[in-house]
């Protein structure tokens, strides 16, 4: 049986959150997030060229951004301060209304991958509780509407037949799926990255596509990080953003320079 991922660690916190999944960054998110009033490092852009840009999206499933889901009691807090669900949604909304090309790099775990020999402190945590389980590579079955399906709200643009769903990744990063390949086959070279985990696996994302040499803007309220004892992960995701991304955009930004690059 599937099981909550710490489901009381946040639960002061979780309490009465499903009212605000889906709505934008609280004034409290952003003030607590601020950008330093004066910053030490250089500014840095990244423009959009729409026959070059994609919008990549990072495991946008129920597990993660439901409170169906079983990381809800570390993640819940941060999904709903953010905005994360509606952000991301209004992301796959603006580059179908301007034919950006549109990739989703998903995570699975089939029955083979619950055999490994060793795994880091997440994996571990992960496999335990079931998280984005299917019983196998070429097996739909109890798919739909499983943690590992894509939220509900999503389905119509991932699901277009237009939006690239790239094989699994395993980990954190895209080293093991076919995501670099299948932006460079389109001329993909600048992305705008989105979904969960923020310390996790978009900034796993972020990495491996900056060594590969892409430019990628991060998209800081499309993304959203567990707050456990040991730290906040949005703000150690949201401090290495802006310290290698080509830029840290809030999805009001993104929208409008993705709206205007037509």
């Amino acid at each position: 049986m599937r099981r909550r991922l710490l489901a009381g660690a946040t639960a002061a916190g979780a309490v009465g959150l499903s009212a605000g999944v889906g709505t934008a960054a609280t004034p409290e998110a952003k003030a607590l997030y601020a950008d330093p009033e004066n910053p030490g490092l250089p500014s840095v852009d990244m423009e959009i060229d729409l026959s070059r840009t994609g919008l990549l999206v990072v495991d946008p499933q129920v597990d993660f951004l439901s409170e169906d889901g079983v990381t809800w009691g570390v993640v819940g807090e941060s999904v709903t301060e953010q905005g994360t669900v509606d952000n991301i949604e209004r992301l796959f909304k603006a580059a179908k209304e301007i034919g950006m090309q549109t990739f989703v790099s998903p995570h699975y775990y089939y029955p083979h991958d619950h055999q490994w020999n060793f795994e880091g402190t997440l994996e571990k945590t992960m496999h335990s509780i079931g998280m984005f389980d299917r019983p196998g590579p070429l097996d739909l079955t109890g798919f739909d509407g499983s943690g590992a399906d894509w939220m509900p709200q999503y389905k119509p643009y991932i699901e277009d037949g237009k939006t690239v769903v790239c094989s699994p990744h395993k980990v954190h990063s895209p080293a093991q799926n076919d995501l670099n390949l299948q932006m460079r086959k389109r001329g993909i070279d600048k992305v705008i990255l989105a979904g969960m985990s923020s310390n996790l696996c978009v900034q796993a994302h972020l990495y491996e596509l900056l060594e590969l040499g892409y430019e990628v803007a991060v998209v800081r309220d499309a993304t959203a990080g567990a707050k456990v004892p040991e730290g906040d992960g949005y703000l150690a995701a949201l401090i290495n953003f802006r310290m290698v991304a080509n830029g840290v955009w809030w999805t009001d930004d993104a929208v409008e320079k993705m709206m205007a690059s037509v």
